[in-house]
């Protein structure tokens, strides 16, 4: 069965080192040289956070940023970002999540329960690398509408090039949360229990996942990247402890899958 997967976009602004050029020639801190990158990604992955049953999915990619950005690694895992400071080892500013509905459309296993409503999240982000071949990158968002925690993601990737369009990388990966987040997607109130079967469970916040990813990145060519990637993470803490989880789903989250994009140079005046 096919699902539309969340639309997937990130995008990249360098203002740290263009607005004071562009100020000097009495021009729009959008100036420039840019680039837009477009595709699409296709992968098999859990119905749902928690579930076990796989589905294959798949999302719109869209890239936006500034030509000659210092950008040295990119991760699909990478939320929607603008960086307002760059500088080349020490990256930092805005990230944003769109969230999708997720209701008993998505499973049958979420009969029963509250839906989690179409909103976002909404934050800050820092990345920097220790050596050549080593980003660190954190994602701090606070949750708008669909829940109202705060959700905190940690990343580390190692890559290497093994020849020169072909990028090898992997990495540990580490997610927490408040309890507001965990119990709009793994708390099941006294009312949701006796609709959907489940044990009642309250949440509190700590640590959700930990785990691992890895891909291989191939340039096909100047324009044209693709990307084979997997993606493994163990449920822990309170998203582990979930009645969702335990009486119907899986703590063993997987997906794999592939991934392209084309990429359009374009000048703003």
């Amino acid at each position: 069965m096919f699902r539309p997967s969340a639309f997937l976009l990130s995008a990249g602004l360098i203002l740290a080192a263009s607005s004071s050029a562009s100020a000097q020639e009495g021009q729009h801190f959008w100036s420039g040289d840019w680039y837009l990158k477009v595709g699409a990604t296709g992968f098999i992955g859990p119905k749902y956070d928690g579930g076990s049953d796989r589905l294959f999915q798949a999302a719109p990619l869209i890239s936006l940023g500034r030509a000659g950005s210092t950008v040295r690694f990119s991760s699909r895992n990478d939320n929607p970002a603008f960086a307002f400071v760059d500088q080349g080892a020490f990256r930092a500013g805005v990230a944003g999540k769109l969230i999708f509905e997720r209701d008993e459309d998505t499973s049958n296993d979420l009969k029963g329960l509250d839906p989690v409503r179409f909103g976002g999240e909404l934050g800050g982000f820092a990345e920097v690398y220790p050596t050549d071949w080593l980003r660190i990158r954190a994602e701090l968002r606070q949750g708008i509408r669909s829940h109202h925690g705060l959700v905190a993601d940690v990343a580390a990737d190692g890559f290497v090039d093994v020849s020169d369009n072909v990028r090898l990388s992997a990495g540990p990966r580490l997610s927490a949360a408040t309890s507001d987040y965990f119990d709009a997607y793994y708390g099941v109130s006294s009312s949701e229990a006796a609709k959907s079967g489940y044990s009642k469970y309250t949440p509190s916040g700590g640590i959700g996942s930990v785990g691992a990813g890895a891909a291989i990145t191939w340039q096909a060519t100047e324009k044209l990247d693709t990307s084979a990637f997997v993606e493994y993470k163990r449920l822990m803490g309170p998203a582990a402890d979930s009645s969702i989880v335990k009486e119907g789903g899986s703590r063993n989250q997987l997906l794999f899958g592939l991934a392209a994009t084309y990429r359009f140079d374009f000048t703003l005046d």
